[in-house]
């Protein structure tokens, strides 16, 4: 068994460009399912995958959760089976679950400046933490690529940042002037460290920063701002995208800035105020004018 998924799991790093966190969810998640069936690879059938789905949703964990294992099921069966390693699909006929969708969690813009000015004083620490929270919510990063650049990947006479994305795909994304400001006065304190590591935001020890640290950074200055609900990097992401899209940003520019390969993805950001997509309707649409001037008359 630990032989197919390891070979499953060198295919997603080598052919899918897959990253390293994704890795690990898929080996934990077929490490559950094959705990969960006990039974030889050659002999597992449809009711076990289906078996194994029921047993999760028994034992109450969230959707989210039993949707991503069973499609790490449905994506190791396809690979067996498309390799020759197995003469069927026990996965393929399995339904996908049905998962509400959840509008984007994002901050107001008092919130959002509350949170990026927040870090005080001087010295490496709160000229880092400023930095990374300018620079979240003026380029709106995922947590992983922000802990993924390195020094030469910021320009900051040009105002720009090179991104490697999921898929390790790279895109040039503009970086505002107040998150610019706050990386030139975070590089100043990072050359007193003298460190030559290549990663751009490094952590008490002089190392990379990694994902979990970016997170707790953002956490803190949600707390210390009062702001009672869950927040976190991704949160910042959403806001960068419903700000652009509520100054009447296109959603296909949106869409190239956060990285999104489908335009499907990007669309749910125009759920989040249809009141403002309403007055944008109404100034710009021919039939909403003749309206207006319909009920002058009247």
């Amino acid at each position: 068994m630990k032989d197919y998924i390891d070979k499953f799991i060198r295919y997603l790093e080598i052919e899918r460009a897959a990253s390293a966190h994704t890795l690990r969810a898929y080996r934990k998640d077929l490490g559950e399912f094959f705990e969960h069936v006990n039974t030889a690879i050659e002999d597992i059938d449809m009711i076990d995958v289906r078996g194994f789905i029921a047993a999760q949703m028994k034992n109450r964990l969230k959707k989210t959760t039993v949707s991503r294992r069973l499609a790490a099921v449905r994506s190791f069966f396809k690979f067996l089976y498309s390799e020759g390693y197995i003469k069927s699909n026990p996965a393929k006929l399995v339904s996908n679950l049905k998962i509400p969708k959840l509008l984007p969690n994002f901050l107001s813009v008092d919130d959002v400046f509350s949170l990026v000015e927040k870090p005080e004083g001087i010295g490496f620490m709160p000229a880092r933490d400023r930095a990374i929270l300018e620079l979240l919510y003026s380029s709106g990063l995922r947590t992983s690529e922000l802990s993924g650049l390195n020094v030469d990947d910021i320009n900051t006479r040009e105002g720009l940042v090179k991104v490697r994305g999921k898929g390790k795909k790279e895109r040039i994304v503009p970086v505002g002037s107040k998150a610019v400001d706050a990386i030139k006065s975070y590089m100043v304190e990072r050359i007193v460290l003298k460190r030559k590591e290549r990663a751009l935001f490094l952590n008490r020890i002089g190392t990379r920063l990694t994902d979990r640290g970016v997170r707790r950074i953002v956490v803190k200055y949600a707390r210390a701002i009062a702001i009672n609900r869950q927040i976190g990097p991704h949160t910042l992401r959403h806001t960068f995208a419903t700000h652009l899209l509520q100054d009447g940003a296109d959603l296909r520019v949106i869409q190239e800035l956060l990285g999104h390969s489908s335009l499907s993805t990007t669309q749910k950001y125009t759920h989040l105020d249809i009141t403002h997509l309403m007055d944008i309707y109404d100034k710009a649409h021919p039939l909403a004018k003749e309206n207006e001037k319909l009920k002058v008359r009247s």
